[in-house]
């Protein structure tokens, strides 16, 4: 198991209250590095593209951030992208 595939699992094992508490006040810079990390343990080049576009264009930033946001409220975890 691969270093970047433990930071994710150990993510997404956190309790849902702390991600949420984490997602509203951290979720600008949670999304986007979670979907790089992602990107280097699957390869799927769609979650480093917008794993880069949501760290460096605000409107990206305000888009995944409510996304990820309500997908951790339903969910638990972030799933669109990723």
């Amino acid at each position: 198991m691969s270093k970047s595939r433990k930071i994710t699992k150990a993510y997404e094992a956190l309790p849902k209250l702390l991600k949420i508490v984490l997602q509203i006040f951290f979720g600008v810079i949670i999304g986007g590095v979670y979907r790089i990390i992602r990107f280097l343990e699957t390869g799927n080049i769609i979650s480093l593209v917008v794993g880069i576009l949501v760290l460096v264009t605000v409107i990206g930033n305000v888009i995944i951030w409510i996304v990820d946001l309500i997908t951790e409220i339903l969910f638990d975890r972030i799933i669109f992208f990723a």
